[in-house]
């Protein structure tokens, strides 16, 4: 095979994707992609579906999460690649996480009503499928009450930072998610870096926090940051001697940005987190 399609983060309806597991294998497949990773948000409920679909096909299922975690006072994401989902260090985890995934959720219901839309606390519960309640599904939620035309709008207006429902996440730190990662026998990869708004400086500062914490990898092409941040990336990879990852953040067909499997090659002076995989 000349070029195999790799394409490592990925959600599905088990967190605010919208496809079932099988669903997205069988869009994953028809995309020509290879190596798909399933990374839902604090939950790895979905990967013995995706398994199962996958199993006889000509996909690769890679097992992974992308966890919340707070460095610096803000919240980053780290992808972890080839976990055992199984780990109890893992598991104990991401369990504390969506613990307060739903405390924040009474506190965005609280001030969404507070800003006269009802029904916010039911309506939502409708649109979650998995363990997981993220923003996103208040977003559809308010698309769905009137409140907002897109979900895009409705981060603006109500739940992006400033906007009066927001509320941040306290997370667990950047250098426990790396370790809960290592225990799963996973590679700890920092999701989107482009997408957190920092200066060079300050990107740098995070990436190499990350590295001396024992962190893997960049994802160095994402669906969810724009593209005149991977040359920024590459540099940084080369310069802190961390992997190269790359993954579209793939939410669904209704997803505006990057399709499944519709990321660039890597360029050649970057080492691919998956240089030894098996």
């Amino acid at each position: 095979m000349s070029h195999i399609n790799y394409d490592l983060h990925s959600h599905t309806l088990f967190s605010d994707g919208t496809l079932t597991p099988g669903e997205l294998v069988r869009h994953a497949l028809l995309q020509g992609v290879h190596v798909l990773a399933l990374t839902d948000h604090d939950t790895t409920d979905g990967l013995a579906d995706a398994q199962a679909a996958a199993t006889g096909s000509a996909l690769r299922l890679v097992s992974g999460v992308e966890i919340s975690a707070t460095w610096s006072g803000r919240t980053v994401h780290i992808v972890g690649l080839n976990i055992d989902a199984g780990n109890a260090v893992l598991q104990r985890g991401l369990a504390r996480l969506r613990e307060l995934r739903n405390i924040r959720a009474g506190e965005i219901t609280a001030r969404l009503e507070r800003k006269g839309i009802t029904g916010v606390a039911e309506g939502v519960k409708q649109l979650v499928a998995g363990p997981i309640l993220s923003r996103t599904h208040f977003a559809r939620y308010l698309v769905q009450a009137g409140a907002a035309s897109d979900t895009g709008q409705a981060f603006k207006k109500y739940l992006s930072k400033g906007a009066p429902a927001y509320v941040s996440g306290d997370w667990a730190p950047m250098d426990q998610v790396v370790q809960w990662i290592h225990a799963a026998g996973g590679q700890a990869v920092l999701a989107h870096p482009g997408r957190y708004k920092l200066g060079s400086g300050k990107l740098k500062s995070l990436a190499r926090e990350f590295r001396e914490c024992g962190g893997n990898a960049l994802e160095i092409y994402s669906g969810s940051q724009r593209p005149e941040d991977s040359w920024r990336l590459v540099r940084i990879s080369q310069e802190l001697e961390l992997l190269a990852s790359v993954g579209s953040d793939y939410h669904g067909p209704e997803q505006r940005w990057l399709q499944l499997g519709r990321l660039p090659k890597l360029p050649a002076e970057c080492t691919p987190v998956w240089q030894e995989w098996r």
